[in-house]
């Protein structure tokens, strides 16, 4: 029987990076369904990161690559650090809506993460969307779909509603919340868990 997995991420968030590789080896493994949803932490309307903010994000970045590599065996190369991720939150609806939202996920992930990205930038997310086939212009003019943004603030709306502070965080078939960057064994692991829970149910 199928799993479902609802999880909340950002594109900027780097333990929602560390998350998708461990989601994406498990769904090679176990049959799973993968349900991305929105979680803003640079809204359009926040105020500018402060030097010493950015300053605190420049110094965490060398332990949080060699900490990725030592436990994940990633490299990470993050693109430009923005101030919103919302176009990149509504591309992803965009692909979720053509059946391409896991293919955008991905793709966008490693843009960002891996080839040093500026994902705040229309252009490079409608690149991204033409890399996993999707039509380049259409994808453009649905990037101001008021609809579109919509789902994005529903999803927003949605991890309030389950008290989600932080992400990532994952729910299991609606019933096991799982948070942080889990690896792959702590995901099989719980999956293992709520068969479980739900064979005795």
């Amino acid at each position: 029987m199928t799993v479902i997995i609802d999880v909340w991420s950002d594109f900027v968030c780097p333990w929602c990076y560390l998350a998708t590789t461990s989601l994406e080896k498990l769904a090679k493994t176990h049959d799973i369904l993968l349900r991305w949803h929105s979680f803003e932490l640079r809204p359009p309307d926040a105020p500018p990161i402060s030097p010493e903010y950015m300053a605190r994000i420049e110094a965490a970045r060398p332990r949080m690559a060699a900490m990725a590599r030592e436990h994940y065996g990633i490299d990470m190369m993050p693109g430009r650090v923005n101030n919103t991720s919302r176009d990149s939150l509504i591309g992803e609806k965009i692909a979720a809506a053509a059946g391409l939202g896991n293919e955008f996920h991905h793709a966008l992930m490693e843009a960002y993460w891996q080839e040093e990205k500026d994902i705040a930038d229309r252009e490079v997310l409608a690149r991204v969307a033409a890399s996993i086939g999707m039509d380049r212009a259409d994808f453009l003019e649905k990037l101001d779909d008021p609809e579109m943004e919509q789902a994005v603030l529903a999803d927003i709306m949605s991890a309030r509603q389950y008290g989600l502070s932080g992400v990532p965080a994952m729910i299991i078939n609606q019933k096991c919340l799982i948070s942080g960057a889990q690896p792959y064994e702590a995901l099989v692991n719980a999956l293992e868990q709520v068969a479980l829970a739900e064979a005795e149910a």
